[in-house]
Formats: C-alpha cells, structure tokens, sequence
C-alpha cells in the first residue's frame, strides 16, 4: 500500500468522524448513549463506504514446495513374462510406492508402454510390442520444462519405433534405466530378420532374403530350410563362428500357384540352445495372376511424380509406367487406369484415344496445365483461369461415401499451388478435398471423383502433393497413412466392378503382432452411407469351429473391427446388417510370430549407454535401494520454493459490503425500538 493510499485513508477517517459527531454531536435530541451508538455506526458506515470508493489494494504472499517429478516407465511387453521378469517388476514398483523418503522427495508417476504409451501402473505384460522410443518421447514432451530424472523399467530390446538410443540424444532429463534380466550370453541361433514380397505374380520367382545370427562362442554348423506344408522348397548349410557371426542369405521361390501360400523357415536349433522359438519364422505370400497397371502420362519433369509413384506401388499389386503424351497412345490399352498429369495441347491424340477406348483417367492439374485445352477435350468438368496462381490448402469431405477414407491430417498441411479460378464439376460427383483458401471455404472441389456411364474419373487440381507426402512422415515417422489415401484413390478410379450396398475390405493374412483390423461401407437404396446402421462380423475358426461375433464401430465414413484378441489360424467371416438381408463373406489367416518371444536376455550394453549419455546410471532390479540412495542424495534434484504474490483490491473484498448492510440493518432497528422512525 503506498503512502498516498494511507494519506486517503486518513483523510477518510477525519471526514466520517466529523460528519458522525455534526450528525449525532451537535443540537442532537438523543439521549448520551444512543448519541454514542449512532455515531458509532454512522462512522463505521460512511468510513467503510468511503474505503470502497479509495479502493486501496493490499498483497498476499503464498509459498509452495515445488517437488521435483519422478516418472516412472513400465515395459508392459510380453517379452517381460518370457524373461520370468514380472515378479520382479512387480516387488520393484511396491519398494518405489512404500519408500517415504523418496515419496517426500519427488512426485512420483507411473505410465507403461509397449504398442503404446499410457498413465498407469497396472500391467498385464501381454503387449506383442515394444517402443520405448515412443515412451522416451512423450515423456520427455510431458515433462520438457521441469526437473524429471526418469526411471525407465524395461529389457531393452525393442521391436517397433526408431532406435531409442537416438532419441535419447535430445532427452533433458537423467535417465536411471532398471534392466529387467542379465547379462549372461547363452549359445543361440536365430532369425533376425526375413523379408520378402506380400505378393508375388503367377510362374514368377518372388525374392526372399533372411538375416541369421549366431551369438556364442566357438564354431557351428546348422541348416537353414524353408518348407511349404511336408515339403521343403529351399535348404542352406550354414557356419558361424565367434568373429562370422551374422549371415545374409538371398534366394528365389516360384509361384507355381494363385492363392494363398504359407512357407516355414527354420534355422535347426542346436543341442544346447536355449530358446528355440526364435529359430521358427511362418510368412505367407499370396499369388495372383494379373496386376493393376497404372501409366502416368506427363510432359514435364515434376517431383509430384516420384510421390505418386512411391504412393502406387507401395501396393506390390500395381505396377506404374511413365510415358511422354507423345508415346502414350498405342500404349493405352494395356493399362487399367491412365493418370495424366498437367495435361496441355500435346495430349490431344492421348484424350482422343481415351475416348475411343472408354478408359478410366486420373487427371493431376497445375500451374503449367492448358485449362483452355482440357475445357475443350473434355465435358466433366471446366475452369476459367487467369494467368494467376494460388495457396490452397484441403479440408476432408466427412460425407463422402464412395470408399473409406481417413483424415489424415489434411488442414494441417501446406498449402499447394492452382490456378486462379474456380472448378466447376458439370457431372454428378463426390468431393473428397473441399478447397480452401487462407482458412475460408471456397466452395470449390480440390479432389473430386465421378462415375459415368460405368467409367470413372479422378481430378486433383493442385500441384505439390511430394509436400504432404513428406509432411505425412514428418508427423508420422512413416509414409504409410499417405501412400494408403492415393492407394484407395486408385483402387477406385482404377477398378470397374459394379458396387454393392456393402463392401468389405480386408486382407487375405496376417501377423498376429500387428493389427489385425477389417473395414466395411454400408449404403442405402440410394447409395448414401447410412451412418445409423448397425454391422457385426461373425468370425469362425475353421480348425476349431468356434464362432465369435464382434459388433463392427463407426469411424468416420466406414465401419471397421479390430481383431487382435483372435489366435493365429484360419479363419472365415460373414459381415452382416441388423434388420437387412445383406451379408458379405471372406476368409483370412493369420500367422502365429510373436517378436517377444525371440529375446534371450536384456539389452544390457545398450541401457548402459543410454543411462551415460543421459547423466544417469544403469541398475538391475536387485539394486532397488541403490538406485533409491543414488536419487535421494543427487543435488541435481532438489525441491524448489515457489512464491505467489497476489494483489487484491479492497472492493473484491465481500465481508466490508456485509459490515456494511450489517451496520445499517442495525441502526434502523435500533431506531425503529426507540420509535425514532
């Protein structure tokens, strides 16, 4: 309170005294005491009127203990059971809960991670992965501006995500990591890793190649072989020694038949070896007998078309070839789907021959397309521009219903590159991208597809889509969700299969560590998504016969069912539609591989490094109270002091009000019992 609020005050006091004492003091008819009790109130009214109208403002001071956190990150992967480590986790996460003196200390917070990251201290130890690059991350975002030495609980081998010692490069915090398992090597073989193709074309070879390693010490000789149902189809002998320890190996299989096939590879374990379940990989690939063949037709050299290529073949089920308009024509017919991109006048025997063979076309425009040229060759759809372009940015249609699409994140990326001017589509059409413009609608389709007279057509008007393909993985940490979208865009555009009421998506096998997830559109008798229906999926194993039935989740514009709970074998299903005589059946596999189970020991050198790295130390689960002695006696981590000073003015003060009503009430009763009123 300044001294100038003090002098009011003051002067506040002097002038309620006063004017109660010429009030109740001077020629006054009351007797002496009732003279007192009413100058009394009277100044205790005007002063705390007068208080209000000065308004002096007076400060508080709390103080706070700010505790430093501790959080606190649990492997809730399977490979924690397979290592018999539960036990152990369990008793180590009690001695951090029942320990006083570093409860007192640090506030302490539990996540567990494995698929994912997540608040809590409950575990099952069930998850089929682990990424504890995820856990590291988010918990380096969650605590970024705060002191957060972390605890992080695991074996250290990780099956998903990127390499966790990088990640912790940029980790603010001391990283105190408690290896679950030790350090003894036991003589093992393994598969580190098998690649091969999804698909593979009929009476063609398909590429396989194999990672083998051997840890141990000594030299070995084992054999590699690959089978298919009681035949083998593929053997190797192979040695390694101390120094030789990892062998890539590259071969072919022909794809003798359309289908399904399932294959076996088996590094034969040796005597002694310990863990065997990690000498066993099944893989499967399916066999088809002819491709969807895309030709891109383009004058220019963009990188539009680099992403649009990676985008398309990420589907081993297409192919794509590229072609100057000038080459293209007699080529047409051996494609299903003709992508032309930024079209001008060099493409008229390329339009001309489209429209003789009736042909489905994706059309890709840019700031170098001759719109007045494809006005004129074309009567889906026209654009007047000017020699003028624009940013334009995507916004997702959520009713379009053609086929699934997920929201990417499309508002979110950069803006592309158009002409001036606004599309006018002149057939009926489903918009996929609306067109945006610094944030307003403009009422204009970006991405647009239409089905005429059993053709179908795409048109993308904007250039720059290698941008958010790469801002996708820039998100992502992948080009999956990207390629995915133009994936379906394709599949549509290219396909002349009629559609149903009910489509189904789902692959023909599956690993059982990773999703294992099936989709469907349901339409009414108009072919709208009818949003309100109810779907379920009947599930049959066909080596058991028992039948499952899960009910099929709304998201966004299609239905879809996560299967994860199933075991590997084979299965058929029925998709059905409560009250409605539409049904769609399918059969998938899915392959028994759980990447938890090929761990003999923990990562011990690798958690070590990453504790140096961090300012932090590595411990076993033993070492419980070293690690507690070790947080409790760090200067790093202290308890901080905080001061919160707050101003409040007088007038925010609600109790002087009542004084007030209070004191007033008081005098008009004390007036009103002496008949003065």
């Amino acid at each position: 309170m300044t001294a100038e609020t003090i002098l009011y005050i003051v002067i506040a006091a002097v002038i309620s005294l006063a004017l109660a004492l010429f009030m109740y003091g001077y020629k006054t008819k009351y007797s002496t005491s009732l003279r007192w009790l009413f100058g009394a109130l009277r100044f205790i009214t005007l002063f705390s009127i007068l208080l209000l109208l000065i308004n002096p403002k007076f400060k508080s001071e709390t103080y706070t203990i700010d505790k430093p956190k501790l959080p606190v990150l649990l492997d809730n992967s399977a490979s924690i059971n397979e290592l018999q480590q539960d036990g152990n986790v369990s008793e180590f996460l009690q001695q951090l809960k029942d320990n006083e003196a570093l409860n007192d200390k640090f506030e302490l917070s539990f996540f567990s991670f494995g698929n994912d990251f997540n608040e809590t201290d409950s575990l099952s130890f069930s998850e089929r992965n682990t990424n504890i690059s995820r856990a590291l991350s988010a918990t380096n975002q969650l605590f970024k501006n705060e002191i957060a030495p972390t605890i992080l609980i695991t074996d250290g081998n990780q099956t998903l995500g990127n390499d966790y010692e990088f990640t912790t490069a940029t980790y603010k915090n001391a990283v105190y990591p408690v290896i679950l398992g030790d350090s003894t090597r036991h003589t093992d073989l393994k598969i580190e890793q098998l690649n091969t193709n999804r698909y593979a074309f009929l009476k063609n070879q398909f590429p396989v190649e194999v990672i083998l390693v051997y840890n141990g010490t000594g030299s070995v000789t084992s054999q590699f072989v690959v089978s298919k149902g009681n035949a083998n189809v593929y053997s190797r002998d192979v040695t390694f020694s101390d120094t030789d320890n990892t062998k890539t190996l590259s071969f072919s299989l022909p794809a003798s038949s359309v289908g399904l096939q399932k294959y076996t590879a088996q590094l034969i374990p040796l005597q002694d070896e310990k863990n065997k379940v990690n000498n066993l990989k099944q893989f499967a690939v399916e066999v088809i007998d002819q491709a969807t063949n895309v030709l891109i037709v383009s004058r220019i050299a963009h990188p539009d078309l680099g992403a649009l290529r990676k985008a398309i073949t990420t589907n081993e089920q297409r192919t794509v070839t590229f072609s100057k308009p000038n080459e293209a024509t007699s080529k047409l017919n051996d494609f299903q789907l003709i992508l032309l991109y930024q079209p001008d006048r060099s493409f008229a025997s390329v339009f001309q021959e489209l429209e003789k063979l009736k042909k489905n076309t994706f059309v890709i425009t840019g700031l170098q397309t001759d719109w007045n040229f494809l006005n004129s060759v074309q009567t889906n759809y026209n654009k007047d521009v000017i020699n003028q372009s624009e940013d334009v940015s995507g916004n997702l249609n959520p009713n379009y219903g053609t086929f699934a699409i997920e929201d990417i994140g499309f508002n979110s990326f950069r803006p592309l590159k158009t002409l001036f001017g606004a599309l006018e589509i002149t057939v009926p059409h489903e918009t996929i991208l609306e067109q945006n413009i610094n944030g307003i609608s403009s009422e204009s389709a970006m991405l647009a597809t239409m089905e005429v007279n059993g053709k179908r057509d795409a048109i993308w008007d904007a250039e720059g889509l290698w941008k958010w393909r790469a801002e996708s993985y820039l998100e992502q940490n992948n080009f999956q969700e990207f390629d995915d979208f133009v994936g379906k865009l394709i599949q549509y555009v290219a396909s002349n299969t009629r559609r149903s009421r009910l489509e189904v998506a789902s692959e023909t096998f599956y690993y059982n560590n990773n999703a294992i997830k099936i989709s469907a559109q349901y339409f009414d008798q108009n072919f709208v998504f009818d949003s309100r229906a109810s779907l379920t999926i009947a599930i049959v194993n066909t080596e058991t016969d028992a039948q499952t039935v899960f009910p099929m989740l709304l998201k966004n514009n299609f239905y879809e069912v996560d299967l994860n709970s199933l075991p590997a074998g084979e299965y058929n299903y029925t998709v059905s539609v409560q009250d409605e005589a539409v049904a769609r059946s399918g059969s998938f596999s899915i392959l028994d591989f759980n990447v938890e189970q090929q761990f003999l020991n923990a990562d011990v050198t690798k958690l070590r490094r990453v504790a140096t790295n961090t300012n932090g130390k590595a411990f076993f689960t033993t070492e419980t109270s070293n690690l507690i002695t070790q947080l409790l006696e760090d200067d790093r981590f202290q308890q901080i002091q905080k001061s919160e000073q707050k101003v409040v003015p007088l007038i925010d003060w609600k109790y002087l009000l009542a004084l007030i009503v209070l004191v007033l009430t008081a005098e008009w009763f004390i007036r009103k019992y002496n008949g003065l009123i």
